[in-house]
């Protein structure tokens, strides 16, 4: 079957790495910036391996100059997620990028922000969240304002912080201030780990952090027991099996650990990451998971329940929400 119509829930989205190559495109026409270089020439991004990556998308983002390039940004991104289907999503937004950590102008990005998702809510009947985060290869410093910035603006839609970037810079710990002011501020806490890094870092994240959710978080299958301590403990995984495949974070996506995960009982949920810099979207996601592990509507419909328990709203959004969800059965 087409998995276009399935209603999807999205909670591992990178603001920015969702811009279409398009936008961003005419967005640096629009200012006079030369980005050749970025893209291919199918028009698609162009980088070389995971550093390069970094690279590629921290160039885009020097288009995405004010609060009205980014409520443009998030009428695209959510344009095309719903387009794919999601009806709910997360997103991971950066005060780094949206007015360089000061609180005054990071106000100003969010109301951005905040309006155009009440605007494609409107259009697309697609619902969004924000979860504020640092960049983790800025350093544990630079850390503290962002989470400054998240704790200031703490509210129905900016509901969760955590952490993105290069997973291999530092130790969890180092970032426990950032992590600890969050939480004081009644925010819910996520992380990237278990991507690149092997089971400690996952381990030192849920220690260190104290986080409900891990962003990626496959390498946790090289130790049952830490497999088993995220399955006891609730703590939901936010995989992204495209980007990992695409990245070669895992060899293909029979190697892809998602289903042996979730049959060790862990909370799995299926997100994009970056979508256009990895040539996918939530239809593709299903249909590779379908292909490779013939997962059907049980399975799905497990994923949408999954995330939306795990999802940084309230009662009364997941109540929504849910009742999307149940409609296709």
């Amino acid at each position: 079957m087409s998995w276009r119509d399935y209603p999807k829930v999205e909670l591992h989205l990178h603001h920015e790495g969702a811009a279409p190559p398009d936008f961003i495109r005419r967005l640096a026409q629009e200012k006079s910036v030369d980005l050749s270089r970025i893209f291919n020439e199918d028009g698609s991004y162009a980088y070389r391996d995971f550093a390069h990556f970094l690279t590629v998308y921290e160039a885009a983002c020097t288009v995405l100059q004010s609060p009205e390039d980014y409520r443009r940004l998030t009428l695209a991104v959510l344009e095309q997620s719903a387009e794919a289907g999601v009806v709910y999503s997360e997103t991971f937004l950066s005060p780094d990028f949206c007015g360089g950590g000061d609180v005054g102008a990071w106000r100003e990005y969010l109301a951005a922000i905040e309006e155009a998702a009440a605007e494609a809510e409107r259009a697309h009947g697609i619902t969004l969240r924000g979860i504020v985060t640092c960049i983790r290869h800025f350093g544990p410093e630079r850390a503290r304002p962002i989470a400054i910035c998240a704790a200031e603006t703490r509210g129905p839609f900016l509901t969760g912080f955590g952490m993105a970037g290069a997973e291999m810079v530092g130790r969890p710990g180092d970032y426990a201030w950032a992590f600890d002011a969050a939480r004081e501020a009644g925010l819910r806490l996520t992380c990237h780990a278990g991507e690149w890094g092997g089971p400690d870092m996952v381990a030192d994240t849920l220690d260190a952090l104290k986080v409900e959710r891990i962003g990626h978080g496959i390498n946790a299958i090289d130790d049952l027991a830490l497999v088993d301590r995220l399955a006891e403990d609730g703590v939901t995984l936010e995989v992204c099996p495209g980007s990992n495949v695409f990245l070669q974070a895992v060899d293909s996506w029979q190697a892809h650990p998602i289903q042996r995960l979730r049959e060790r009982g862990a909370k799995v949920t299926v997100s994009t990451d970056d979508p256009p810099f990895f040539k996918t979207d939530m239809v593709s996601e299903f249909d590779n998971l379908e292909r490779t592990f013939g997962w059907g509507e049980e399975d799905f419909a497990e994923m949408g329940r999954n995330g939306l328990d795990a999802a940084f709203c309230d009662a009364d959004t997941k109540a929504r929400i849910a009742k999307k969800l149940e409609a296709v059965r």
